[in-house]
Order: C-alpha cells, then structure tokens, then sequence
C-alpha cells in the first residue's frame, strides 16, 4: 500500500478509536489481519429508528490512491434499508463515489453512514424493493426493517407474525434465507411470496 495511503490511514484510525463522539455514537473500528488497507467498521443502529438496538458490521478496503479516492465500504450485516443492497451489502451514498473530497475520513464516512440509517434517500436507493415499499408502504417498510434487524444485527424486535411465515416456507423445502427475502419483498404475503418462488 502506497505511504501516503497508510500514513493516513494510521492517523485517522487513531482519530476514531479516541473520539468522543465516535464513542458516544457506538462506532468502532479495527484492522483486519493486521492491514492498513482492510479494516471491519461497526455501527450501532441509530436510535428512534428500526434500527435501534442493532450492531452493523462493515467491510472497508482502502485504496492505494487514498484519501485521493473513497474507501469501498459495504454491509456486512445484512439490512432492510433502500440505499444499501439487502443482497450484497453495497451502499448507495455519495461521499463514497462522486462527492468524496481527500479532506474526508474515516470518521466522516462511518459517522455519514450511521446518519443514513436515521435518513434514507428513496429517491436515490440502492435497492429498489426496499425503496418501493419505503414510499408505498411505509409502515411495512418499518417493521421489515425492525424484523431483519432482529435477525441480523442482534436487535430486539423479532416479529412473530413473520418469523410464522418464514418457518411456513422453510417448511415448503425453501431455505431461510431466500423466505425471508422473497417474504420482505412481498410486503409479508405468504401468498404471494409462495407464487414468487414456485412459479
């Protein structure tokens, strides 16, 4: 990795383990095999959210061309939220891509991504499905959100109702994963998240 790169990933790494705010608003972040090119960030879900109560994981591989170019950051936590993919993780914000300045950091990003979690952009998703039932059916958006953040990220509102629906499919032969997401994308019609899969 370029020393430049490293430096400055040094710096901020330092920056974030010992800020306050960091601390206060349930971020950290370590070394992935003792690299400076990849490190895991968490994110607490922020609260008054569907979030709240869950413990995100983030991948985050630094280039070599850093701070001149964005960290790739994903999810590896799995979310219900319209600017992250429910599938890959991916994440659709723009001080990752084209509005990334080098003034920005480490912190800047985590704490950004934390704020997207309190204030998702529809208009701009990354997944559609998430971002469709987000404007047409916000309620369900809700609590799909609270479910998946129960499931995934540790937090604490497991809904029933829908963990019923999911075992009606796993015991239909389909595996946990894909009921759970053919479920959520059908706004939890068990009718028609079974026509999704078998037809």
């Amino acid at each position: 990795m370029a020393n430049i790169a490293t430096q400055r990933i040094k710096r901020e790494f330092k920056e974030v383990v010992k800020s306050e705010e960091v601390a206060r608003c349930a971020i950290r972040i370590d070394l992935v095999n003792d690299s400076w090119s990849e490190l895991r960030g968490e994110i607490a879900g922020p609260p008054d959210t569907p979030y709240e109560g869950g413990v995100f994981a983030l991948e985050i591989v630094v280039p070599e061309t850093y701070p001149f170019n964005p960290p790739k950051v994903r999810f590896l936590t799995k979310i219900w939220h319209p600017n992250i993919s429910s599938v890959t993780g991916a994440i659709c914000l723009d001080i990752l891509k084209d509005q990334w300045a080098a003034a920005m950091t480490l912190r800047t990003v985590l704490l950004s991504l934390q704020a997207l979690l309190a204030a998702a952009e529809p208009d701009d998703p990354q997944d559609a499905v998430v971002a469709r039932q987000y404007k047409e059916y916000h309620n369900i958006f809700k609590t799909t959100a609270q479910h998946w953040t129960a499931v995934y990220a540790g937090g604490p509102n497991r809904i029933a109702e829908y963990e019923n629906r999911v075992t009606r499919l796993i015991d239909m032969g389909v595996d946990e994963l894909t009921a759970r997401a053919v479920l959520s994308a059908n706004n939890w019609d068990l009718e028609r998240a079974t026509e999704t899969i078998f037809s």
